[in-house]
């Protein structure tokens, strides 16, 4: 059984977990995503890490423990608890399935009052050479807004709440607080206009009815 649900006009993330609606009800306890997430069914196993973290950007520090509260709550465990950093404040948790997620806000106080309002998810693709996955997406009708050579690249449309980003896979496993070392699948899929494939790193599109 597969339950279809848009993130975006431009992709579409689907999560492959053993039960789908398990995992619709767990996500929703967690971070109330509603329509910006779906998942598939797979019987697929993978081990180690995926390759990827999905991020939940916020507006404060209250938002991001609110979120990692009801994650822990919902059955997910903390790999990096949330605190203050250069950069502004975040933690890192993994669902029961094993997806990596990260909640973090660039703002280091309160802005106003508590929200659990979600300003953007970005999907941050741990890749084996940024400068050609970048390439090979930027030939596939992407546009990068942003690039920092072979260390970081980002694609974003104005109105999209997904964000696509290309790092390298070690420095994304260290962003998640696990080894880089997994095998199988990565467990997502992604639905878009721009076609059928499976890229360099192996991460699977489909072209979206």
């Amino acid at each position: 059984m597969e339950i279809n649900v848009n993130t975006s006009t431009d992709i579409n993330i689907q999560l492959e977990v053993a039960d789908p609606r398990a995992a619709a009800a767990i996500y929703d306890a967690a971070f109330g995503l509603g329509e910006r997430l779906g998942f598939r069914a797979s019987p697929a196993p993978t081990t180690g890490f995926r390759g990827f973290i999905l991020s939940l950007v916020v507006s404060q520090p209250s938002t991001v423990d609110s979120l990692v509260g009801t994650a822990v709550e919902a059955g997910f465990t903390v790999l990096k608890p949330a605190k203050k950093s250069l950069w502004g404040y975040g933690g890192v948790v993994q669902a029961p399935e094993g997806t990596i997620w990260k909640i973090a806000t660039s703002n280091k106080k309160d802005v106003g009052p508590l929200t659990r309002e979600i300003d953007d998810l970005v999907l941050l693709m741990g890749v084996s050479d940024v400068k050609a996955s970048k390439q090979f997406y930027t030939d596939r009708g992407l546009t990068a807004t942003k690039s920092f050579g072979g260390k970081y690249a980002e694609f974003a449309q104005p109105g999209s709440p997904v964000t696509l980003a290309l790092y390298p896979r070690k420095a994304a496993a260290k962003e998640a607080g696990v080894a880089p070392d997994g095998n199988g699948p990565h467990g997502l899929v992604m639905a878009s206009g721009i076609g059928s494939f499976a890229d360099p790193d192996g991460y699977v599109w489909e072209e979206k009815a």
